[in-house]
């Protein structure tokens, strides 16, 4: 048997966004070498034969290099936006009106108004209101409404050009989670078979179950994240926690998310989500503009670095390239780039160290097995892994919320489970069939299988959690701390 690949240490994940800086000769494969666990295939921009193909290339570089990498589905939602300028754009000074009429030609807008394409707008809005304009660089305050005429005052100035956003500060607006298109994008990332689908804007959990619905039988597998950008979703616990129990993962979408609650909030924001979703057994993937100043630059910059490393040490379960990997100059340096400072955050005794439910009781047998594993891996010297046998990822997932400087490796023989553990923080998945092997034999497999590639070594411990019946939901019941032996190494040679 040759060989096999080490196994990466870093535990911190990185989605990044393909596009057609992704799609230059070479670089994919080059971002996929750098470290990239999951790709996002923004269904904002390109067509379904984008998707496919783009797809088709990750699956197909994945097993070259012997890794699953999951595949994250975006869907654009329901986003607000203005119309266009005769001009293509105008310059909006300081205290000077500007009405927004919904009824206005889509291509008419000049200095004093522009159209809208969201015409439920007027009714949304009521004088006080604030809005804000290309993610906040433009801000309003709405002085009356009149008809489709929403009179406001420029509070702070610039430009704005055709097709700029609208967010209404602290939401409220009524644009439902999921468009026709949203519902035809849905069909495509079933049909090319995506991993995760995020659904953006959503309000509440209803929204998700919707997605849910809509997914039905043939996108079963398929794991929702929620992506929270509407101030409504996050404005309190029981909302935030809704969403949360009603998705497989959530994101923090600081974009859109920071324009409506105000940037002063944002962080205090992006504790509380990522807290949330760990209690709640859920993933958590942190978004926008980490890394934005390598769209040009082959470095980040200080506080960029600050801002990964914040979250990683924070204990979210992914960190996500945006328009860096998808648009810039440096997407396979910016990979990089995030793996040093993941890897670096990781280093930090704070980033292994956890209370998580020290102090709760349990009412699941496997939950209260993976957190047992992860509780004795953590306090037993000499532990090199810990290893679960798998059939859905679950287990593994449970164990990814107990911050450790331990790999968790999900030994699983379904591929979607495989690839769905691509986003759990410190979560290895290797592919690990039990057909044809015997229950006696079970647990020395699985021992040489972490140690072909790399991940304990002849004297060290590995906690195995597994079930008595394999490929059963829910079935793990046993942990066994193993000794690995001589015969383990020479078995997996």
């Amino acid at each position: 048997m040759s060989q096999l690949p080490h196994l990466p240490v870093r535990r911190t994940k990185i989605v990044a966004t393909l596009g057609p800086a992704s799609d230059r000769e070479g670089v994919l494969e080059e971002m996929l070498k750098a470290g990239v666990d999951v790709v996002r295939l923004n269904f904002s921009h390109g067509s379904a034969d984008d998707h496919r193909r783009r797809l088709s290339e990750v699956r197909r570089i994945a097993e070259q290099l012997g890794r699953s990498v999951a595949a994250l589905g975006d869907l654009q939602g329901p986003k607000i936006r203005i119309a266009r300028f005769q001009e293509g754009a105008v310059h909006l000074n300081e205290g000077a009106s500007f009405v927004i009429d919904i009824a206005l030609d889509s291509q008419a807008g000049d200095t004093s108004r522009v159209g809208c394409d969201y015409k439920e707008l007027a009714d949304d809005v009521t004088a006080g209101d604030r809005l804000l304009l290309d993610d906040g660089r433009v801000v309003l305050d709405v002085e009356r409404v009149a008809g489709s005429e929403i009179h406001t005052r420029v509070v702070v100035g610039g430009k704005l050009s055709n097709n700029k956003g609208i967010n209404k500060q602290g939401g409220g607006l009524s644009a439902p989670a999921l468009t026709d298109k949203d519902k035809e994008d849905l069909k495509t990332a079933i049909d090319i078979g995506v991993d995760y689908l995020a659904v953006s804007f959503p309000r509440s959990a209803e929204d998700m179950r919707e997605a849910r619905r809509l997914l039905g039988e043939s996108g079963k597998e398929i794991g929702l994240v929620a992506k929270l950008e509407r101030a409504e979703a996050v404005a309190n616990d029981e909302t935030l926690d809704g969403i949360i129990e009603a998705s497989e993962a959530v994101m923090v979408a600081r974009g859109d998310l920071g324009v409506e609650i105000g940037d002063e909030k944002l962080i205090g924001t992006q504790k509380r989500i990522i807290k949330h979703a760990r209690q709640h057994n859920r993933a958590v993937i942190t978004a926008t503009q980490m890394m934005e100043s390598m769209i040009e630059s082959p470095l980040p910059t200080r506080a960029e670095v600050f801002d990964v490393a914040n979250a990683v040490l924070d204990a979210t379960d992914a960190v996500m390239l945006s328009a860096e990997t998808a648009a810039g100059d440096f997407p396979v340096e910016t990979v990089q780039a995030m793996h040093r400072v993941c890897l670096g955050a990781e280093r930090e005794r704070v980033a292994q160290e956890s209370g998580h439910r020290i102090h709760e009781g349990f009412s699941r047998i496997d939950e209260t097995i993976a957190l047992s594993a992860m509780y004795a891996a953590n306090h037993l010297s000499g532990v090199a892994a810990i290893a679960c046998m798998t059939s859905t990822g679950y287990t593994p997932l449970i164990a990814s919320r107990i911050r450790s400087g331990l790999p968790i490796v999900g030994l699983a023989h379904n591929p979607v489970a495989q690839r769905r553990m691509a986003l759990y923080r410190g979560v290895i998945s290797l592919p690990f069939d039990t057909s044809e092997m015997s229950a006696t034999e079970l647990n020395d497999r699985a021992v040489e299988r972490l140690v072909a590639h790399g991940v304990a070594r002849q004297g060290d411990h590995v906690i195995l959690t597994r079930g008595d019946h394999m490929n059963a939901h829910g079935g793990t019941n046993t942990m066994k701390i193993l000794d690995i032996s001589e015969e383990h190494v020479n078995g997996a040679g």
